[in-house]
């Protein structure tokens, strides 16, 4: 088992070079592979070493971890058997992309075939966040690789939340937040046009609110970040946000779970995608309410 303090990481987006800038600041040794080199040069050169292929991040026996887009990505990354191999027995997928937990089970079947552990560990933060080691991990799978995995991510974030042995469970528990984070998104932006369009300044009503009725971080953060109008560059980019909507509804249909508002969300990501806005922020999707009130 290899319990040095080094790991793999593949996918340097914004979420990723965040983490392993904050590991190589706390003298953690990491491989690093990202289809586009160029993304990982400034991490060159604060002391990451650079993996030619997925396979060669592996580190036999210890922590492999992968921050990709999507389900497809992440399957295509995996379809190579050796990186099974080369993480062996005692090795551990750690996988933080926002994927379909039937992704999880599948991939954590193929690690109990052919090598290495998967350990579900998305992540519950924005880039600025990351940065600053202000987010949270939820976490799935079994027990033992959970031991290991959870101070490697400790030391890096605000808090990691245990969810459980199955590998799906974390995966489930980021759509879900997700879905509840769109919603706070669309009511904040549905609530600012309708009082600006009745003479009330939506800072002011949501300077109020935020004393008393919605006292919380997700509510000021965005509320802020909305009133600011900074919708570029993104922190969270509004295509993936219509990515994530359509997993939940995939897993909504699966589980026969009626979802009427995700089917609203849904439609307004799609509408805002429409008006050329894929790269821009997710909140951006207030230009869309606004628009459709009148508003400029």
């Amino acid at each position: 088992m290899n319990d040095c303090r080094e790991l793999g990481f593949i996918g340097i987006g914004q979420m990723g070079r965040a983490m392993v800038e904050n590991w190589l600041a706390l003298g953690w040794r990491v491989r690093v592979y990202n289809r586009t080199r160029e993304k990982i040069l400034p991490l060159l050169e604060k002391g990451a070493v650079e993996a030619a292929s997925p396979a060669e991040a592996a580190l036999p026996g210890g922590l492999l971890i992968s921050c990709v887009a999507d389900d497809v990505a992440l399957c295509e990354i995996f379809a190579d058997e050796t990186i099974f191999r080369r993480l062996g027995a005692e090795g551990i997928h750690v996988s933080m992309s926002t994927i379909l937990p039937q992704t999880a089970c599948m991939l954590a079947e193929r690690h109990q075939k052919l090598g290495g552990i998967y350990v579900g560990a998305p992540v519950m933060g924005r880039p600025d966040a990351v940065a600053a080691r202000r987010q949270t991990y939820y976490l799935s799978g079994p027990p033992q690789a959970r031991e290991r995995v959870k101070p490697v991510l400790a030391a890096i974030s605000r808090q990691v939340l245990e969810l459980g042995d199955s590998p799906e469970a974390s995966h489930i528990a980021k759509l879900a937040s997700n879905f509840l984070i769109a919603t706070v998104v669309e009511s904040l932006g549905e609530a600012f046009t309708l009082v600006e369009k009745n003479g009330l300044s939506p800072k002011l009503f949501f300077d109020t609110i935020a004393e008393f009725l919605f006292d919380c971080f997700i509510y000021r953060r965005y509320g802020e970040h909305i009133l600011s109008g900074e919708f570029r560059p993104p922190l969270f980019r509004l295509q993936l946000g219509l990515k994530d909507l359509q997993l939940l509804t995939q897993l909504a249909n699966a589980s026969a779970t009626p979802m009427p508002f995700l089917a609203v969300l849904r439609d307004r990501y799609l509408a805002s995608l429409a008006q050329g806005r894929a790269d821009w922020d997710w909140t951006a999707i207030v230009l869309e309410i606004r628009r459709q009130a009148g508003l400029a």
